[in-house]
């Protein structure tokens, strides 16, 4: 049988939600809108927000989600064991590594062979997003092979078509002064800088994802625990707050739905429990620009 968890069975059950248990296999779908915003823009179309070129619906990479999580984790318990974050902005990968060999086992990266499978289970225990999302270690320096991520997330698609909008943009501002005095190609003096903005008016979009048990399991700290999973779904629901730009618009999470197994195998085929939660336009609303009943 196959059971859907909640927040209010987390808060009320005095044991541990069966959502939060490593042992069972976890399916789930997750819900989030953008209004005013560029969702996930793509830089190979001068960051227009991705868009499905058949259907006009609107995209959202799985990585872009996984920064979001990893962001997330960061910020709520980046200082404590076990939940640093190995992929960073600006973070060099080697000395990551090469951090904690030195703190884990004295090593100084020569022995490379006899090393990597220690150093996998070092990393694993060290940082929570190669834990939950795998990474691809097997490089020269500080060896640690290749996690194989026991969470993985779909690309997420709008329900609807969405209709994505350039907006030119200026700077009043001047960078140097000789801009204040050179003039236009019509004679007028230059005043700031024209730029270009993306936005959707509204999207709300649908990802799904699967948690593995048998790929959670490892030696010692290297395993995922109930405790990383808990973190996992909170991320879900509150990343969006501490993700807030001028680009992105008003970004929420609408939805994560869990469907928690009985088994590592599970109960039922992941497609037949996605199709189980739909969501659609209410009658009547042509251009949607906004969630749920009674939103203008």
């Amino acid at each position: 049988m196959v059971s859907a968890t909640s927040e209010h069975r987390e808060k009320t059950d005095m044991i541990e939600p069966i959502h939060h248990d490593p042992e069972r296999r976890h399916d789930f779908v997750l819900l989030f809108d953008v209004q005013d915003g560029n969702p996930n823009g793509d830089p190979d179309a001068d960051n227009a927000p991705r868009t499905d070129p058949e259907t006009m619906q609107g995209l959202v990479t799985d990585v872009a989600i996984k920064r979001k999580v990893r962001d997330y984790v960061d910020a709520a318990r980046g200082t404590e064991r076990r939940y640093k974050i190995y992929v960073q902005r600006e973070r060099v990968l080697t000395e990551q590594r090469e951090r904690v060999f030195g703190e884990r086992g004295g090593a100084n990266g020569k022995d490379k062979k006899n090393l990597e499978p220690d150093a996998r289970d070092w990393m694993r225990a060290e940082f929570y997003d190669i834990r939950m999302f795998g990474a691809v270690m097997s490089v020269d320096d500080f060896n640690s092979g290749q996690v194989r991520g026991p969470m993985q997330i779909s690309f997420a698609r709008s329900i609807d078509p969405v209709h994505p909008m350039p907006h030119a943009i200026t700077r009043i501002a001047v960078e140097t002064r000789r801009e204040v005095t050179q003039a236009t190609s019509d004679g007028r003096p230059q005043h700031g800088t024209m730029g270009e903005k993306w936005t959707l008016p509204y999207g709300l979009y649908r990802a799904s994802g699967s948690f593995n048990p048998g790929v959670a399991k490892g030696e010692g700290e290297a395993g995922v625990t109930g405790a990383d999973l808990g973190l996992f779904w909170e991320a879900l629901r509150m990343m969006w707050d501490i993700d807030r730009s001028a680009s992105r618009g008003a970004m929420a999470c609408r939805g994560v739905y869990v469907f928690s197994h009985d088994s590592p195998l599970g109960n039922a085929p992941a497609a037949s429990l996605f199709r189980r939660v739909t969501a659609r336009r209410l009658d009547g609303v042509e251009f949607p620009r906004a969630f749920g009943a009674g939103a203008s």
